[in-house]
């Protein structure tokens, strides 16, 4: 049997699910999960290697119609994962109804050239299950997919069938990375967005998008990490409420990354967040451009 591998590029709405997707399909967290729009700020590469395949999955921002710079930087990262795949990847929120940004985000799927699967998430929160069939000929209205594929990332529905459709896709190939190769994050970038991610469950509506982390320092010992998060938000009420009543948000915050972080790099860290005000800095482009870890690649 031939080996194959490739590129699988993730796309879709915001909140389709596409982030808990890329996790469950490598197996481990690699992308934050937030009930949020626009958790996903960069394309961020998964790799699956079996024995029949390597699947190098992209996980993009949401297809959305971009209005700051930090939005506009969002859809380049997006455009970008679409050149060239061999497989696209179009995640639909099953529970949502049809619009016309979703035509929107099929026109770039169309773009990529490459042969599409549609995967119909959330199926587990679905409970009539007739309405996949009026969901499949509704897009399939909108363009030729290769397969729809009802699936569940929070359960993994599913996910057998949709990981054997897009092997079956990509073309015959050596694995393009080690066997026991991930993903291109660094570990700074995990932390920033580890943290960004326990602020988003955290706080209130007007914080989310006005929010970003930086990793100031990182200070390795043998027994211990030592990492300095700045917290950046455009407003000081923003930041009265992430610090909250005599600390306590922050210190939540703080707790909870930390203890992620350290399951997930396996060592013992000390973990400071601190808060700043930067106002605007969402249109700040040597600002937004410093806070991207591959402008520095």
């Amino acid at each position: 049997m031939s080996f194959r591998s490739g590129l699988v590029a993730i796309l879709g709405r915001p909140n389709a699910g596409k982030s808990t997707l890329l996790n469950a399909m490598v197996g481990t967290k690699l992308a934050i999960v937030a009930s949020k729009p626009q958790t996903t700020r960069t394309s961020i590469q998964g790799v699956l290697t079996t024995a029949e395949a390597q699947i190098v999955f992209i996980d993009t921002p949401g297809i959305h119609r971009s209005g700051t710079l930090l939005n506009r930087r969002m859809m380049d990262a997006v455009r970008t994962a679409a050149e060239g795949p061999d497989v696209a990847l179009f995640v639909i929120d099953a529970l949502a109804p049809y619009s016309e940004q979703d035509a929107h985000a099929i026109d770039l799927v169309k773009k990529t050239g490459a042969p599409a699967i549609a995967a119909l998430n959330k199926i587990d929160r679905l409970p009539d299950k007739t309405k996949l069939l009026k969901l499949i000929e509704t897009y399939r209205g909108l363009h030729d997919f290769a397969a729809y594929i009802p699936i569940s990332a929070a359960t993994g529905e599913g996910l057998d069938v949709l990981r054997g459709e897009i092997a079956a896709r990509l073309p015959e190939s050596p694995a393009l990375f080690a066997d026991d190769y991930l993903t291109d994050q660094p570990e700074r970038f995990l932390a920033a967005e580890i943290v960004r991610e326990k602020v988003l469950r955290f706080a209130r509506q007007e914080v989310p998008h006005a929010v970003t982390v930086a990793i100031e320092s990182w200070e390795e010992t043998e027994k211990l990490l030592r990492i300095t998060a700045i917290i950046y938000v455009e407003r000081a009420g923003q930041k009265a409420i992430l610090i909250g009543a005599k600390g306590e948000a922050l210190k939540k915050i703080g707790t909870e990354a930390r203890l992620e972080l350290e399951q997930s790099l396996g060592r013992k860290i000390f973990l400071q967040t601190i808060v700043r005000v930067r106002p605007g800095w969402r249109e700040d482009p040597e600002f937004v451009a410093a806070t991207d870890w591959r402008a520095e690649r």
